[in-house]
């Protein structure tokens, strides 16, 4: 939730408004897009509205796009509570993952698949870490060894 009331809700543009464009658009880090638009919350303009807009749709990360529905609820548009997406968020995450996993050796561990993962894709490691929350771990041990490389 933003930290102003709806009426203490400013109308001008945040002081910081460019850096927070580029947040919002960072792909390799949920955190600081929430963060982001948690802050865009406390205004109430064109611009921080169509930003708000543009992250509930489109953002990757469920709990992105529930903030940002929530803070475009307290200042008053009239929007629809984002639905959780069934399909990856990330198009080709498996076959991006078989690559990962064939371009270490052969009797790699769990730990040199997923640092490599966060290597070479922080922009999947990221995404899917705020999606699948405290289940990421279990999911990516899972998933790496249920891929086939051979």
């Amino acid at each position: 939730m933003n930290s102003l009331s709806t009426n203490e809700t400013r109308t001008d543009l945040p002081p910081n408004f460019a850096e927070l464009k580029k947040s919002v658009n960072r792909k390799a880090n949920w955190r600081e897009r929430l963060d982001a638009v948690e802050e865009l919350g406390n205004w109430k303009n064109r611009e921080t509205i169509e930003l708000l807009h543009h992250s509930m749709k489109g953002d990757p990360v469920h709990s992105v796009r529930l903030a940002a529905y929530r803070n475009l609820q307290d200042i008053g548009e009239d929007v629809s509570m984002p639905e959780r997406k069934n399909e990856d968020p990330i198009k080709g995450t498996k076959k991006i993952l078989v690559r990962i996993k064939k371009s270490l050796p052969r009797d790699h561990s769990y730990e040199d698949f997923k640092e490599k993962v966060k290597k070479m894709r922080l922009d999947l490691y990221d995404t899917y870490e705020g999606e699948k929350g405290p289940e990421f771990d279990a999911w990516l041990k899972e998933t790496w060894s249920e891929l086939k490389t051979r």
